[in-house]
């Protein structure tokens, strides 16, 4: 009796020792677990973007003393991951979605806003709510700062017009001029596919039918896109043929990897033999990758040196002396970096199997235009045992020998720029350097040196650069306006082993700042060109357009990306570099002829081989 009371005590005390911000979680857990039905949900804080994994919740943290609309953004997150906890069903969605990027990105946010349309529809609390979490979403989406029908997300412009239709809600403020600019394109395509969409919404199954055909109206599949069988005898075989490759990294001796991560690799190896691939959900399609073919690749440039690089492409910066090119472990002490990478690490810990299953594939690829070939039916070399019934039965017969012949593959290196912006924080910037990790170790398991480098702004709204405009007093078009920071991650001679380390500072809170992708790209091409390789390939991991608030606050507001667009079209069309983009979570293409995007980390599979695979083999 007297422990009840002490524990009852307990209880009371931890409770009243509980801050708003504490009572304000455990009501929103609370809230959470009885609109999802599921009594697991966990609502935890978060600085980044928030995100939902499972029942584990991440929503934005409100201030201290919960600002009325800070507590209705978190509010409208948790909402929203509940929602889709109650009425999504996962395995349904993956069943038919579309391979393209885009139209993938479309049906995840016709999805989106079909469950959260559930709740905004009932429940007038919750409706606001989650009009707050949109508003918020939509503060950092591309849309709000679209100059032109190009620039415009047709996902976001989609998402909110469905939003519009299904719950009356009004386009946020920031996101209407973008909408507008192509209002008329969608509204001409999809018919009466909304008002369709708006009776079918309790029904997933049937809604998801409609919106693949809306996805068809809009040119953004075809018929036989979505829901094809996948082709389990290449599977097979693959399988089989990841076994043989497995087989022959063994008997070669290939260098030992020397650190924890390593270990974990061989050991997904080892376990990971008889799975079959990723699934074609994960897979790019063949008009996704070299669209474009050779045209571009191969420069025509006689009499006209490498190194002959355009000075100006009517860009300039005010001062560059507070730039600068820094290797990683200089922004971090040994034991932050140790830290750094080991969060890193615990990011690939459910990833073995994509991990194991991307290496392999990867390198077989690599390593298919490495191997050595054969000619057959030749009157001397060694003999062909396929021919051995012809020796047996006429042993004078000629033509039942074979020659062994090398096939040329030409020395390369790989540079992987990874933009360092502040847009990046949270996932983007987790997913681009498990990317860099794994295509480091793979490639150089093949021969291929690989440079990592990232790019940001040593400070936000100018810097030091700023600081000397003001002093100058303010001269008009200054150009550039804030302090670059390009960092060295690996260099292109150095050992993975050696610089996986310093893949953690991308971790590293504080460090992503503006991004200024014009001269970023400059710079890592200019590597590029100083290198002796053969073949230069040079991949860009981004999220999208250059921002840099004090450049723009003073220039045109297309000045950086102008700049780049430039700086792309000439690589594309003079340079010996091949250049491709994956952008992650916002598509590229319209800057890059030679891109895709991934919404994830697990469609690193099917991008980054077909994308890295098919550069090489534009010049093989």
């Amino acid at each position: 009796m007297g422990s009840d009371r002490a524990e009852h005590h307990l209880t009371r005390s931890s409770l009243a020792d509980e801050t708003p911000l504490d009572r304000f979680k455990r009501t929103l857990t609370g809230t959470a677990r009885a609109i999802s039905r599921e009594p697991e949900v966990e609502v935890a804080w978060s600085a980044d973007a928030p995100a939902a994994s499972g029942k584990n919740f991440r929503v934005p943290l409100p201030g201290r003393n919960l600002p009325p609309e800070q507590a209705a953004e978190a509010r409208g997150f948790a909402d929203s991951f509940a929602l889709k906890l109650r009425h999504h069903n996962e395995g349904l969605h993956a069943k038919n979605a579309p391979s393209e990027p885009v139209a993938r990105a479309c049906y995840d946010a016709i999805e989106q806003v079909r469950y959260e349309a559930l709740g905004a529809n009932n429940f007038s609390g919750m409706r606001a709510n989650l009009e707050a979490a949109t508003e918020l979403r939509t503060a950092s989406d591309p849309i709000s700062r679209a100059q032109g029908e190009n620039d415009v997300p047709l996902q976001s412009a989609l998402g909110l017009m469905l939003r519009e239709e299904l719950t009356g809600a009004a386009i946020p403020e920031k996101a209407r001029a973008g909408v507008e600019m192509v209002r008329e394109f969608i509204e001409a395509r999809t018919g009466g596919d909304f008002e369709a969409l708006a009776l079918s919404l309790d029904n997933q199954e049937t809604f998801q039918s409609l919106a693949l055909d809306m996805l068809q109206h809009l040119e953004l599949t075809r018929p036989d896109d979505a829901g094809e069988p996948e082709d389990s005898e290449g599977d097979e075989d693959e399988g089989q043929d990841e076994q043989e490759d497995e087989g022959e990294q063994e008997s070669d001796g290939a260098e030992p990897q020397s650190t924890e991560m390593a270990g974990e690799m061989a050991e997904g190896e080892a376990d990971g033999e008889a799975e079959t691939e990723l699934e074609s959900s994960d897979e790019m399609s063949d008009g996704e990758v070299g669209e474009e073919g050779d045209e571009g690749m191969l420069p025509v440039r006689p009499n006209r040196p490498w190194t002959d690089i355009p000075n100006d492409f009517e860009y300039k910066y005010f001062t560059d002396k507070f730039d600068e090119v820094i290797e990683a472990p200089e922004l971090c002490d040994s034991e932050e970096l140790d830290r750094l990478r080991a969060y890193l690490d615990s990011q690939l810990t459910g990833l073995q199997s994509v991990v194991t299953k991307l290496a392999n594939r990867l390198q077989r690829r690599l390593m298919a235009q490495q191997n050595r070939s054969w000619d057959f039916d030749q009157e001397e070399g060694m003999l062909d045992a396929a021919r051995l019934a012809r020796v047996v039965i006429s042993p004078g017969h000629s033509l039942s020998y074979k020659i062994e012949r090398d096939t040329e593959f030409k020395d390369t290196i790989v540079t992987l720029l990874i933009d360092n912006s502040g847009s990046m924080r949270g996932r983007p910037i987790s997913i681009a350097a498990i990317s860099a990790d794994i295509l480091a170790r793979t490639l150089e398991r093949c021969g291929v040196k690989t440079e990592i480098l990232g790019f940001t702004t040593r400070a936000w709204k100018g810097g030091q650069s700023r600081e000397s405009w003001l002093a100058d007093g303010k001269p008009p078009h200054p150009g550039r306006l804030n302090d670059l920071r390009h960092i060295v991650y690996k260099k292109a001679d150095e050992p993975w082993r050696r610089a996986r380390r310093n893949l953690g500072l991308m971790m590293r809170e504080g460090l992503l700042k503006e991004n200024i992708d014009g001269e970023a790209l400059m710079w890592a091409h200019s590597r590029l060109l100083a290198r002796p390789e053969d073949r230069r390939i040079l991949m860009v991991i981004s999220d999208g357009a250059p921002v840099d608030d004090s450049t723009l606050s003073v220039n045109n507001a297309g000045y950086l990306e102008q700049h780049l667009r430039r700086v792309i079209e000439w690589i594309e069309k003079s340079s010996p570099v091949q250049l491709a983009a994956i952008g992650i979570g916002h598509d590229v293409t319209r800057y890059y002829k030679r891109s895709v995007t991934i919404m994830d980390v697990e469609q690193l599979g099917g991008t980054i081989i077909e994308q890295l695979a098919g550069l090489f083999e534009v010049e093989g």
